[in-house]
């Protein structure tokens, strides 16, 4: 008998069908309300959620409330003390920390005026009381001005001729700006995340007049001279066994034409060197890091392809469709980044009512974190080191969690923020895992994620590119900079250098012009 519309004549006179039926539509209710119940714990989770997103705290580290899930303590890190030594001992070091010895130091004396000395018949010096104060030296402008020699030659047969000596004033043709000067302006763009505009006005309060529009040409072209750098740089990347990458958005101004403001999202990309190399010795020694940035007006599949055309070896990289083509052909292997996989879990942990008691998600993220908790024991350890306590210890814990997950996928809804959580996870499983037999590779993407750090605080000041060619221009020099800042290089210093040398460098040379192998002329 159909449910969807009961009448009175239709139902049974007699007892016992009538209570089967009365048992079949109090199945059926159950099972609307506890589809509604699910849908309606959905839609609260979208909407705190969506309320996080907007208002709450960004951080991925679990609140007080929910620290009782990690098996061990959390431990805070804290300021190191500073401790004197008093006899036998040593106690904490009142007051403010020391001046860092390596900083310069004028010595300025101060001595008791003649006034003061004469109201004494003798006065000696015995000694003398040292404190020290930090001092501030405005920055400041300097003008070289290059003289070239001129000399009347004469030969042995009388004739003579004018030679005047040569110089390269400037790296750019036709401009006055020194190699200094150029490095500062891409330093506080790219690194300082200044845009041109403070920095017309800061150099006006040095009595120098740079107009905006000067700034900008100084960073197009100084860019376009190291992008000759950038070959020997792709080239040391792609000859590592493991790489990196991520992409975010870039803001950039349309074309003229399409309205005033009017912006399209490019996106810049973001390649890391990573994993480790046999020395001469057969030992493991790690790659050189180096970051190279590209830019593109779109985020197509092609540019992957294009960037990593013929190369070989693990990518670490997150489920982007994109990738899929690289991994047909099995000379390039994915390894997922378990960073995204538990993020998905916080966020359902972070959405979750107060005082609500833990449930699936909270377990997910013990058994990540137990994972975790194995790899920081064994970060300082070699790839074959690595490797074989992966098996050993990791291998076990995540085949009980891959096992829990398939407990717990048939009842959640699919679309639930836990459901997609889960499914993206089982999805991705062997790329997920596959750091478990190569232990040269990183459980996570993180250090591309931070790559892209610098460029999310860039765009919030400098806002966008002004176009294609401006785009270009802030991969080579987020490339060249972040690769100093990998490799310990000063990037101030080692940009200044680079502009002095790079018009003289053959392009046999290049290779030696970069962060990992410069040094200073």
């Amino acid at each position: 008998m159909s449910t969807a519309y009961l009448d009175r004549a239709q139902l049974p006179d007699a007892v016992e069908p009538l209570k089967d039926l009365v048992v079949q539509l109090a199945q059926q209710l159950q099972a609307v309300r506890e589809q509604a119940d699910a849908q309606m714990a959905n839609l609260a989770q979208q909407l705190a959620a969506l309320r996080h997103r907007m208002f709450g705290r960004s951080s991925e580290v679990l609140h007080v409330g929910q620290t009782e899930l990690w098996v061990d303590t959390v431990e805070l890190p804290v300021p190191p003390e500073t401790r004197e030594r008093v006899g036998e001992h040593h106690r904490r070091r009142r007051g403010r920390p020391a001046i860092d010895p390596s900083l310069p130091r004028v010595r300025v004396e101060h001595d008791l005026s003649e006034q003061e000395k004469a109201q004494f018949t003798r006065v000696q010096r015995i000694g003398e009381e040292v404190s020290e104060t930090i001092e501030y030296t405005p920055a400041k402008l300097l003008v070289l001005q290059h003289a070239r020699l001129k000399y009347r030659c004469e030969d042995d047969q009388g004739s003579s001729t004018v030679r005047t000596a040569s110089a390269i004033t400037s790296p750019l043709p036709r401009s006055n700006a020194g190699p200094g000067l150029l490095a500062h302006v891409l330093v506080a763009k790219y690194l300082d995340h200044n845009p041109l505009a403070r920095q017309e006005r800061g150099f006006a309060r040095l009595g120098f007049a740079a107009p905006r529009q000067t700034l900008c040409d100084w960073t197009l072209d100084g860019c376009e001279l190291l992008a000759r750098l950038m070959p020997p740089l792709k080239a040391h990347v792609l000859a590592s066994p493991v790489i990196l990458t991520d992409d975010t958005t870039l803001a950039m101004q349309a074309a003229r034409g399409s309205g005033a403001g009017k912006t399209i999202t490019a996106r810049l990309w973001c390649y890391l060197a990573g994993g480790h190399k046999r020395d001469a010795a057969g030992q493991w020694q790690p790659v050189a890091p180096a970051a190279l940035y590209d830019f593109t007006t779109d985020r197509s599949g092609a540019h992957p392809r294009r960037m990593l055309a013929g190369w070989k070896g693990w990518l670490q990289a997150d489920d982007y469709a994109g990738y899929h083509s690289l991994f047909k052909g099995g000379d390039v292997i994915h390894s997922a980044c378990w960073a995204h996989a538990r993020r998905r879990y916080m966020e359902v942990v972070k959405t979750a009512p107060p005082g609500a008691p833990p449930g699936v998600a909270h377990e997910a993220l013990r058994f990540i974190g137990e994972m975790y908790h194995i790899e920081r024991e064994i970060a300082e350890s070699d790839p074959d080191q690595k490797r074989l306590q992966r098996q050993r210890r990791s291998r076990p814990l995540l085949a009980d969690f891959h096992q829990w997950l398939l407990g717990h996928v048939a009842a959640l809804l699919p679309q639930s923020a836990l459901g997609k959580a889960v499914a993206y996870t089982l999805s991705n499983w062997p790329a997920l895992t596959a750091f478990l037999d190569e232990g040269m590779l990183a459980v996570d993407n993180n250090a591309s994620e931070r790559a892209m750090r610098p460029i999310a605080l860039s765009r919030k000041n400098w806002l966008f590119a002004g176009s294609e060619r401006g785009g270009h221009a802030a991969a080579v020099a987020l490339s060249l900079i972040e690769t100093a800042k990998l490799n310990g290089v000063e990037p101030y210093a080692y940009l200044k250098d680079v502009f002095s040398r790079i018009n003289d460098c053959r392009l046999s040379q290049l290779e030696q012009l970069l962060p990992m192998h410069w040094k200073p002329a």
